[in-house]
């Protein structure tokens, strides 16, 4: 296995095994494990919402299952899962999310921004590093799984719509001038897609030059957490 391979695959998920928990029922085990004002704890139960109502069976059809679609989801929310493992545990996060782990309790910063943060964290690097990890499982290359990419993006698509309906104050409490309504307006899931895309392929291209690849893996990782942590700028 090469520096990158080492490097962008979290515990476990370079060998799944048939044994192991499905990835909806991981998910949901963490339902209840903090408190509903932690910001970790908003991104999650979002996620978890829009999961159970769009792909309840993720990760049920076994390690055996090679739908590519269905592979790179469940790829991408063990890459989500490895992080939850880690911070709970006290060990290293991913730097994509340690503003979010890192500011959860924070008074000034609203669900809102808590929220977002996570799915920045996601698709800024999550989603790049599973789609490589997919393409290794299959044996392909990026540009095959284009479209399993877009069926993913339209699940991340509900996500953000199911945050900005959820999480955004009513106008009777968002005035025009709130910084909240500058700092959401700056972010866009599309961009984020669009870099998220352009950094697997271009690690993919890197996966025979391994340093220079996990030089560029941590890169990705640390400017998607410099955005997370903009979002976290307190807004009361």
């Amino acid at each position: 296995m090469t520096q990158i391979e080492q490097s962008a695959a979290p515990d476990g998920l370079g060998t799944l095994r048939a044994g192991d928990p499905p990835v909806i029922e991981r998910m949901a085990a963490f339902r209840s494990r903090w408190p509903s004002g932690d910001g970790v704890a908003v991104f999650h139960r979002v996620y978890l919402g829009v999961v159970e109502t769009v792909e309840p069976d993720l990760g049920r059809g076994g390690f055996d299952d090679r739908e590519a679609a269905a592979t790179l989801g469940v790829r991408c929310a063990e890459r989500y899962l490895s992080a939850l493992d880690a911070a709970t545990a006290g060990g290293r996060v991913p730097e994509c999310w340690r503003p979010l782990v890192r500011y959860r309790r924070h008074p000034g910063v609203r669900p809102m921004q808590f929220a977002l943060s996570g799915l920045q964290a996601h698709v800024g690097h999550d989603l790049v590093l599973a789609l490589v990890d997919t393409c290794r499982t299959l044996g392909c290359a990026p540009a095959d799984l284009e479209g399993e990419f877009e069926r993913v993006g339209d699940l991340l698509v509900l996500l953000e719509e199911r945050i900005r309906d959820d999480l955004m104050p009513g106008p009777e409490l968002l005035r025009i001038a709130d910084p909240l309504t500058h700092l959401v307006s700056c972010w866009s899931l599309e961009r984020a897609r669009e870099a998220a895309w352009t950094a697997a392929r271009t690690l993919w291209r890197l996966r025979g030059f391994p340093s220079l690849a996990e030089e560029f893996r941590q890169r990705t990782d640390a400017g998607a957490g410099l955005v997370s942590r903009l979002l976290l700028t307190p807004c009361r």
